[in-house]
C-alpha cells in the first residue's frame, strides 16, 4: 500500500493539523485512505482507540458549536463536501482567539483533520449532496465531557451562511 498523499500541515491552531490521504483509483470504485500507524495526526492510542463513528450532514444544515473537554477528533469526509470551521478559545493556547475555515471532502480537499481537546468545530455541507463525515475518536463518546453552543452563539466569531 502507498503511504499517505503528504506531509501533514499546521491550519492555524496549536495541535489541529490537516494531512491530505490517498484515494486509489480501481476499477470497481476507489479506495480512500483514513488512519495509518505512521500518522502524525494519529493520538495515543496505547490504551486501544474510543470509537468510529460516521455522521451525515444533510445539504443546508449546519452541526456547531461542539468541542471536547479531553477527546480528540480525528475526522475524514469520504463522500461530499464539509465547510468546517475551528476556533480556538483555550486560555492558554498561543492560537487564542484563531478562527480556522477549510474545505474537507471529495474529491480536491480528501484528508484527515485532527481537532485537539478543547478546540470548538463546526461543519457544513457544500453543494446540493449530502456529506458523509467519519471521526475516529481517541476516547469512547461522554456526553458529560462534551459542550455545545448553538451556530449563533456571540462568543464565536463565525457566521453561518446556512444559520
Amino acid at each position: 500500500m502507498p503511504a499517505e498523499a503528504s506531509a501533514a500541515r499546521d491550519v492555524g491552531i496549536v495541535d489541529a493539523l490537516f494531512q491530505p490521504l490517498t484515494v486509489i483509483s480501481t476499477p470497481g470504485g476507489p479506495v480512500l485512505h483514513m488512519l495509518r500507524p505512521h500518522s502524525p495526526l494519529l493520538p495515543d492510542f496505547s490504551g486501544g482507540f474510543g470509537e468510529i463513528y460516521f455522521s451525515e450532514v444533510l445539504p443546508g444544515a449546519v452541526k456547531a458549536w461542539k468541542r471536547h473537554r479531553r477527546q480528540t477528533q480525528l475526522f475524514a469526509v469520504p463522500r461530499g463536501l464539509l465547510n468546517i470551521v475551528l476556533y480556538d478559545d483555550r486560555p492558554a493556547s498561543p492560537t487564542r482567539g484563531a478562527l480556522c475555515e477549510l474545505a474537507l471532502g471529495r474529491p480536491e480537499h480528501y484528508g484527515l483533520l485532527r481537532i485537539p481537546p478543547g478546540v470548538w468545530y463546526g461543519f457544513t455541507a457544500l453543494g446540493e449532496e449530502a456529506a458523509l463525515i467519519c471521526n475516529c475518536a481517541d476516547i469512547p463518546h461522554d456526553p458529560a465531557e462534551a459542550e455545545r453552543r448553538p451556530p449563533d452563539d456571540p462568543g464565536i466569531p463565525y457566521g453561518w451562511k446556512n444559520a
